[in-house]
């Protein structure tokens, strides 16, 4: 019965559509959860938030990034993180829920998208979430040296990532505003040859000394377009306990690490600032 209300409470809910920088938003209620919600723009899935569940997350990549947290530091304690790349704000609320008194930073550089998601998907009021609308490049320039325990970068503008935030210079701005043993986590969007996966590897590779790579064997075969999840950090990598994790999610992933992953890379050069290039346009059925 109480399952059957909440159904009923979620099939009231309307979608949400405004025009925002990036294109046309549109928050999606979840017909099976009461406050869940995806947000799309121009018809591509960016996040999916539950507000009753924060450390709930539907999206693949999004569950890769969420083991990463999970593993930046003992479990309960509480981390500082730079979100670079903001959604519906779900990484970072589930930082929050499942960290209590982390201390967070999202850059964001669509305002109007900031404003639609606090509007409607307002974040916890005990949250020490600062969210500042700017690009992530510049807004990671004002981060004080040492200051994160995590940065997590999920930007993409009309489905892409921007040129600027592929380079050994952005990485090493990247590294700069990490602390000794943290973590640096990127969703990568690629499809056959993998070019650009194996490039950002390669560039990674030039500012840190390790390396994994978290993706659907599919992907890694270059069979199908789809997100890869890279993990960088200048201490040794939690390499058997988030490839348990992620062999066990609802849909099972890779991880790569070391020779092989050097192997995957297979002799790609670093970008820099003069040849770096946006990531490649998904093929429309990526999104079907």
């Amino acid at each position: 019965m109480a399952r059957n209300k909440q159904r009923d409470r979620a099939a009231a809910a309307v979608p949400v559509v405004e025009t925002v920088d990036g294109g046309l938003a549109e928050l999606i209620p979840d017909r099976e959860r009461p406050r869940g919600w995806t947000l799309l723009i121009d018809g591509a899935p960016q996040s999916h938030v539950d507000l009753d569940d924060p450390a709930r997350l539907t999206f693949e990549y999004q569950r890769r990034l969420g083991h990463i947290a999970d593993l930046a530091a003992p479990p309960n304690r509480p981390l500082q993180a730079v979100h670079l790349g903001g959604g519906a704000f779900t990484l970072a609320r589930y930082v929050a829920a499942t960290r209590p008194r982390s201390t967070q930073q999202i850059v964001e550089l669509d305002a109007p998208l900031v404003q639609l998601v606090r509007r409607e998907l307002p974040l916890d009021a005990g949250a020490r979430i600062r969210v500042r609308s700017t690009d992530a490049r510049a807004g990671l320039v004002k981060v004080q040296d040492g200051w994160a325990d995590l940065v997590i970068a999920d930007v993409f503008s009309g489905a892409r990532t921007p040129a600027h935030l592929t380079s050994t210079e952005f990485l090493a701005e990247v590294r700069r505003v990490l602390r000794p043993g943290g973590f640096y986590a990127a969703n990568l969007a690629d499809g056959p040859p993998l070019t650009h996966l194996r490039g950002q590897i390669a560039t990674a590779a030039a500012v840190f000394p390790e390396l994994a790579l978290a993706a659907d064997p599919t992907v890694l075969r270059g069979r199908r377009f789809g997100n890869a999840v890279l993990l960088a950090s200048d201490r040794e990598l939690p390499v058997a306990e988030l490839t348990r994790r992620v062999a066990t999610d609802p849909h099972p992933g890779r991880v790569e690490h070391g020779r092989a992953l050097a192997d995957f890379a297979g002799g790609a050069v670093p970008v820099t600032d003069a040849n770096a290039k946006p990531s490649p346009v998904p093929p429309a059925s990526a999104f079907r």
